[in-house]
């Protein structure tokens, strides 16, 4: 089985920084990971990376790919991993109620247009990924009448349509409330033990939810540590990451840090 993602020594330039610099690092299929770092680390570029919107600076002596494969179309993509950005999230909160904004998934667009053939598969799909998130009930709401975790829940079912075999998650509760960020950290832990392998992108570590085993951490466009979370979510490796004292606890697999001082 080929593994999920691959970065082999990808090095990126934007705007004249090198963003990436030589960073080699892959992900099993079936492998909960979280890329953790601050801003500024990598982590987007990394991201975009992989979206193909950006592109290592030395492409003869890198590669980049997705379940063995190096060249692949959007399209291809979203069928074997679905990715959600919070660009995404303010794309999607449209005047379009929650049931076409997921319906438009199978479109590449963000509402269902006259020249779109809507199958009984694809609906019955839709109605299936909103009530997995437990949204069923808000199928005909507009999404820019839903709550911001209602929202980021539908979200996730339209990424979750073309029924990927993973998702990748761009910082998941950015911006949320702290109800809504339960919320989604729920539907995170309910992806992962239904099957779907989760990629969580982030600075917050609450976000790296229990099921995830794995940390790999971004600092100056490097790979600054890489292994199980138990033993590098301390207090002195996070504030080596984050250049300021913090304070780490745990509890029940769920960490959470806080400044000192």
């Amino acid at each position: 089985m080929p593994k999920l993602l691959e970065f082999d020594n990808v090095s990126v330039e934007r705007e004249g920084t090198m963003a990436l610099r030589n960073v080699t690092f892959s992900i099993e299929d079936g492998e909960h990971v979280a890329i953790l770092g601050p801003n500024g680390s990598g982590k987007s570029t990394l991201l975009k990376t992989v979206t193909r919107e950006c592109y290592p600076r030395y492409p003869l002596e890198s590669r980049v790919r997705i379940w063995g494969e190096e060249v692949w179309t959007l399209f291809e993509l979203r069928a074997t991993l679905g990715i959600v950005t919070n660009d995404l999230v303010a794309t999607c909160t449209k005047p379009y109620s929650a049931i076409e904004t997921v319906l438009s998934a199978f479109f590449g667009s963000i509402g269902i247009w006259p020249n779109h053939h809507v199958t009984p598969a694809m609906e019955t799909r839709a109605h299936e990924v909103l009530e997995f998130f437990e949204v069923a009930h808000l199928a005909d709401r507009l999404m820019t009448e839903l709550s911001s975790g209602e929202a980021r829940r539908v979200v996730f079912a339209r990424a979750l349509a073309h029924d990927p075999k993973a998702l990748v998650l761009d910082e998941p509760t950015n911006s949320l409330d702290i109800r809504a960020q339960r919320e989604v950290r729920d539907a995170m832990r309910k992806l992962a033990h239904n099957g779907v392998t989760v990629i969580v992108v982030t600075h917050h570590l609450p976000d790296i939810v229990p099921e995830i085993g794995r940390v790999v951490a971004l600092k100056d466009g490097r790979i600054f540590f890489d292994g199980k979370k138990e033993g590098l979510l301390t207090a002195e490796k996070m504030e080596e990451l984050f250049e300021t004292p913090v304070g780490v606890e745990e509890t029940r697999g769920c960490y959470n840090m806080a400044l000192v001082g």
